[in-house]
């Protein structure tokens, strides 16, 4: 296997920088405005903060793992089977938030989480069951779900809300 470490770096910051461009293609005025949408993320905000809570996520379990306990996945009171009710609670606590806010935020969350992967030797990363907390799975999963593989969720979703944003039909309501 190449070096999945150089990969998941590489891959987490290309994806990460597509995703900001996306939203600077946007005029900044329109960069707020909520689509019409029957899913849960309605705006750009939505989507970061969203991206930004998996990180702190992941930052939880990385400190608790590396201090020996087996951290509770994915969230106190959350089992994997209820992550759409555990997205939900998320997406409830940053409607407040600013996309100023939110890009600052998810910046540099984004920026420790690819100190922690730099930390890393290749082998620490791909080998299975090297830290206990990680169970049978390893380093790099958890890493690539929460950065590289989750940016390519979100690239898909503000795709959808640039377009709508560009629309012309979008600018009778901003003018």
């Amino acid at each position: 296997m190449e070096d999945a470490k150089e990969t998941l770096l590489l891959n987490s910051d290309n994806n990460f920088k597509a995703l900001l461009e996306i939203i600077e293609s946007v005029p900044s005025r329109k960069r707020g405005i909520p689509i019409e949408t029957q899913e849960r993320d309605k705006n750009f905000r939505d989507v970061l903060m969203h991206l930004y809570e998996w990180h702190a996520m992941l930052e939880r379990w990385y400190r608790e793992g590396m201090d020996g306990d087996i951290p509770f996945m994915p969230a106190p009171g959350y089992k994997w089977g209820n992550i759409k009710l555990l997205n939900m609670q998320i997406w409830e606590n940053y409607q407040d938030v600013t996309l100023n806010q939110a890009i600052k935020k998810l910046k540099l969350s984004h920026e420790r989480v690819m100190d922690l992967i730099r930390s890393h030797t290749h082998e620490e990363i791909i080998t299975k069951k090297f830290y206990k907390w990680t169970k049978t799975s390893n380093l790099y999963s958890y890493f690539a779900a929460n950065t590289s593989n989750h940016y390519i969720w979100a690239i898909k979703k503000c795709e959808v809300i640039a377009i709508y944003l560009k629309d012309e039909e979008v600018d009778k309501f901003v003018k």
